[in-house]
């Protein structure tokens, strides 16, 4: 497999600026695979051509983003002169949004079971379920789809389009099974990317379920490598 498409995809995906011995650590089987017995020397000097071959490419003024030595590694990040189109498109950008296991619980049972009344999802999950509903339709998760025709006509609830959107799912037959499902939601708990709230809908430590939207600028670099230096 070619290098220099291996190294794009990291410099790419890495959050913070990775170095030469990260790239090394991450491509040397496959590299040692293609030629037996070459020195990590070696691989260390084809790694550095390579990386200089995408820092001349993305030079070009064909292309919006660039590719920096910052802090020892390397790193993506968008030209200074296409920073004011990147800002206004991430101020357009809607906020993450942050669910708790009960909303999530709520949720789920919504998209599997819709169209679904208050009373039954608190009698599937066993709790009080109103204020939970409260939230999910705040943020748009969920719409009314009429009433049910039984006595009191209690109203029925459906996912939204804005769900479909959030999820990336094309319609809800697109859905996970429950199975998967469950196992999803319990690693994202146990992987601490949920905040805690109660199951009347209010919301406790913020710690966010979908990672925020970023996009790595010159500028914001100087001015983070500023705040770090200054001293107190």
């Amino acid at each position: 497999m070619s290098l220099r498409p291996q190294l794009e995809a990291i410099i790419y995906a890495a959050e913070t600026p990775i170095s030469i011995d990260q790239i090394y650590s991450l491509v040397k089987d496959g590299l040692l695979a293609e030629t037996p017995g070459v020195e990590p020397a070696e691989i260390k000097s084809r790694i550095r051509a390579t990386l200089e071959e995408l820092i001349a490419g993305y030079s070009s003024s064909e292309h919006g983003i660039e590719i920096r030595q910052v802090a020892g590694g390397y790193r993506m990040s968008t030209k200074p002169d296409q920073h004011d189109v990147v800002r206004a498109f991430a101020k357009s950008l809607k906020p993450p949004f942050r669910l708790s296991l009960p909303a999530l619980e709520t949720l789920a049972v919504i998209a599997y079971k819709q169209p679904v009344t208050v009373p039954e999802i608190s009698e599937i999950r066993g709790v009080d379920s109103g204020g939970v509903i409260a939230t999910l339709l705040d943020r748009k998760l969920i719409t009314t789809a009429g009433r049910k025709a039984v006595i009191g006509r209690p109203i029925l609830y459906k996912t939204s389009k804005e769900f479909l959107l959030r999820f990336g799912l094309k319609d809800v037959h697109e859905l996970p099974s429950m199975e998967e499902f469950e196992k999803l939601l319990a690693e994202s708990f146990q992987s601490d990317l949920l905040p805690s709230e109660n199951t009347n809908g209010d919301e406790g430590s913020p710690h966010p379920s979908v990672a925020e939207p970023h996009s790595h600028t010159a500028a914001e670099e100087e001015t983070e490598t500023q705040a770090t230096s200054t001293p107190e």
